[in-house]
């Protein structure tokens, strides 16, 4: 056999031992100590053991990865080979992508120089494109998953606000709720009290999204419950809810809350009253 065959056939079995079966030691056997892997559009260099490392974690990815050689020439101490690499990705994370059990295929194309039965150097290029399409479809996939969380955590916010204000004579009550994201941590509430009574609730919680929506809705409930089950003053029903919130508020999340009690009938006279004196 010509040295080119000897070239040819050495990569071969370089990519049949090492690639398809993990065998290590043939690594050894075939790459020289001073082995340097370069990617011929980055420029970027492996050791030897860098690049058994990268050929490991590749295969780890996958449970029937399997790379077929499709064309090869050689010319002196060159040896070009194209080869199909093709797997479903099931096992093990791989450049950033999570198993998705997606059957990916990529083309290498890479040009090895072989001196004295050593591979010494390669230089290779691979079509990377089914691994971003995968990349897309998997950050399409969670932002439509994402979404579909917002979209319900924003219903379920709605249904925990007030559906109407009070009817109150005298009195003209009229809310406006505007999140600055599909969901947020501000929320108003009208509690029904004692002797016609109403509570006043306007609450801020610190950030925006689902973290700031679950802690808006707990306030809410908690001062609910504090509120309506007694005479307490104001302040007496904020101090006791923040009591209670704290032991659950994470330490980089706060509410701002604003609660106040309106007595429709006795606060509508102390305002003729006011009125009659400024006349």
């Amino acid at each position: 056999m010509s040295v080119e065959e000897n070239n040819k056939a050495l990569v071969r079995r370089f990519i049949e031992e090492v690639y398809n079966r993990g065998n290590m030691d043939v690594a050894d056997e075939l790459l020289a100590p001073n082995f340097v892997s370069r990617d011929a559009l980055t420029g970027e260099e492996a050791s030897r053991e860098d690049y058994k490392r990268e050929i490991a974690e590749q295969a780890a990815t996958s449970s029937d990865l399997h790379f077929s050689i499709e064309e090869q020439i050689a010319e002196g101490d060159m040896v070009v080979t194209r080869t199909i690499g093709s797997g479903t990705h099931d096992l093990e994370e791989y450049e950033g992508l999570a198993p998705s059990g997606v059957r990916i295929t990529i083309e290498n194309i890479d040009i090895d120089r072989v001196v004295e039965g050593k591979i010494v150097e390669e230089r290779g290029v691979s079509d990377t494109s089914p691994l971003w399409q995968q990349r897309m479809e998997q950050q399409r996939i969670e932002r439509e998953r994402v979404e579909q969380e917002l979209l319900v955590a924003r219903r379920i916010q709605h249904a925990l606000l007030p559906k109407a204000a009070p009817d109150l004579v005298g009195w003209e009550i009229s809310p406006y709720y505007q999140p600055a994201w599909e969901v947020g941590g501000d929320f108003y509430d009208f509690l029904a009290l004692a002797d016609g009574r109403v509570g006043l609730v306007i609450g801020d919680v610190s950030g925006k999204g689902i973290p700031a929506a679950v802690l808006m809705a707990s306030t809410q409930s908690v001062l609910r419950a504090i509120a309506q089950r007694g005479d307490s003053l104001p302040g007496q029903v904020l101090t006791e809810a923040n009591e209670v919130l704290c032991t659950y508020i994470p330490p980089n999340m706060f509410v701002t809350c604003f609660y106040a009690i309106l007595d429709p009938v006795h606060d509508q006279d102390t305002f003729w009253a006011m009125d009659r004196e400024a006349l």
